[in-house]
């Protein structure tokens, strides 16, 4: 028995964003008439987030659970924890999973390891921005602006100072990347629906303002889109300031630092009480701290995605970086990159197994697309630039295909065109998760056999 089980390959992946996922379900069709190879997956949470809706849950377009498919229902071979992972020792090849009040940690051993732990919001190093701001990366940042945003409207309803009613109206985006835009057309959307419901506020009454650091909007979509884009944002209310980057927030007022080259520019000071942080990402820090090889957080890899220094050991998604020497070609942390990479590191795991030649990384750009509200959009296809509606209609199109479960790509249908019907529900759900502790005690192994 002991000797079976040490002949068996042990694959773990961790991470269950989109890259964690589809290189697990990638090695589940390589081996899953394979009882020699074991594949192991852990994640925070227990379902693969659908992150490019998020805006629209935020606006109440969309359904909360209707953008998360239960990893459990989509493996099959694969073992799954839910956990967080407290440290990566790859010269010992072993991961240690924090515990819970409940229940031990767990250490994991590996043959094979693939990293793909995604990224966190990037605050530069401001505090009280990362304190006092709202982000949209999580399902629970979404759940918790809409919740802001209904809260800031009930306030300023009912509130007589002027000034402080301003501040509780203005809602500031900051990034002007697909995030940052998508976002800001949706809540400009939603708030301008739902002012119906208060008749002491006014449409004019709110101001959603969009702060980019850059010149321009939506960095790498082609200039004639993204102006564009601009130009319908900024037609719909939304106030755009380009050149201008967050030195500062204390939850009442945000300070702009003029970053243009002109002159005549100025810093601002806006009084706003909601700032929203989509202006960056960076490596988590358990990546960070790690004993890996990392560039600005990110773990290098050479050509076939594996960490230097570390045979068997893949790094995929938002958290690697291709070692420059090796691949002139750089790719951006997108979703697209991680579930390319995602293929590439399992079939080069199967490869390793197979005892055949490895595969280079490499990807052709496909398209871009980003929705700016009222069934408008940018899209940008194998060189064919869209906008307006039919732009809109191709990224409802693209991503309702990119969902894992039908069911889920049925409910999101219905939400989207029940929308036409009924008004947006202005609910505000006041959830409160508890706290859990987290145990430092260990289990030795998984299975004491190993």
């Amino acid at each position: 028995m002991v000797d079976k089980i040490r002949k068996m390959k042990r694959i773990l992946i961790l991470g269950g964003g989109f890259a964690g996922v589809e290189c697990c379900l990638d090695l589940e069709s390589y081996f899953k008439n394979n009882k020699d190879v074991e594949i192991t997956l852990v994640s925070e949470d227990n379902f693969l987030l659908f992150t490019p809706m998020l805006p629209q849950v935020a606006s109440g377009t969309i359904e909360t659970r209707h953008i998360v498919t239960a990893i459990r229902t989509l493996i099959d071979k694969t073992r799954f924890f839910e956990a967080k992972i407290k440290n990566i020792d790859p010269y010992g090849k072993t991961v240690t999973l924090y515990g819970t009040a409940e229940n031990r940690g767990v250490q994991l051993h590996y043959d094979f390891l693939v990293v793909a732990l995604g990224s966190q919001t990037n605050f530069f190093g401001m505090k009280d921005v990362e304190y006092n701001a709202y982000t949209m990366k999580t399902l629970n940042d979404a759940v918790v602006l809409r919740n802001r945003i209904i809260d800031m409207m009930e306030q300023a309803e009912n509130e007589t100072d002027p000034i402080l009613r301003k501040s509780l109206l203005r809602f500031i985006m900051v990034g002007g990347g697909f995030a940052g835009v998508e976002t800001a057309g949706e809540i400009n959307d939603f708030v301008t629906d739902i002012s119906k419901y208060y008749p002491n506020i006014q449409t004019d009454d709110i101001k959603i303002t969009l702060v980019e650091a850059a010149s321009e909007i939506l960095t790498g979509f082609p200039r004639k889109l993204a102006n564009f884009a601009k130009t319908k944002l900024m037609e719909r209310g939304v106030e755009v300031l380009l050149n201008f980057g967050v030195r500062s927030f204390d939850g009442k007022q945000v300070f702009l630092e003029n970053l243009g080259k002109s002159n005549d520019k100025q810093d601002k000071t806006i009084l706003a009480s909601t700032l929203v942080w989509t202006a960056g990402v960076t490596p988590i820090d358990l990546i960070k701290d790690s004993l890996f090889k990392t560039e600005k957080g990110r773990i290098i890899v050479d050509e076939f995605l594996q960490v230097s220094g570390f045979p068997g050991v893949f790094a995929i998604g938002d958290c690697c970086k291709i070692n420059p020497k090796l691949n002139k070609k750089q790719f951006p942390p997108t979703a697209q990159i991680a579930e390319a990479q995602a293929k590439t590191a399992a079939k080069n795991l199967m490869c390793l197994l197979s005892n055949t030649n490895m595969e280079e990384f490499d990807y052709e750009w496909r398209g871009q697309s980003a929705i700016i509200g009222r069934r408008t959009g940018v899209a940008s296809f194998f060189g064919m630039n869209i906008s307006g509606f039919w732009a809109f209609v191709a990224w409802r199109n693209l991503y309702l295909s990119k969902m894992r479960s039908w069911e889920k790509r049925l409910r999101v249908w219905i939400d989207w065109n029940i929308g036409l019907f009924f008004s947006r529900d202005i609910s505000r759900l006041k959830v409160l998760k508890k706290e859990i502790k987290i145990d430092y005690k260990e289990l030795d192994e998984v299975d004491e056999v190993w």
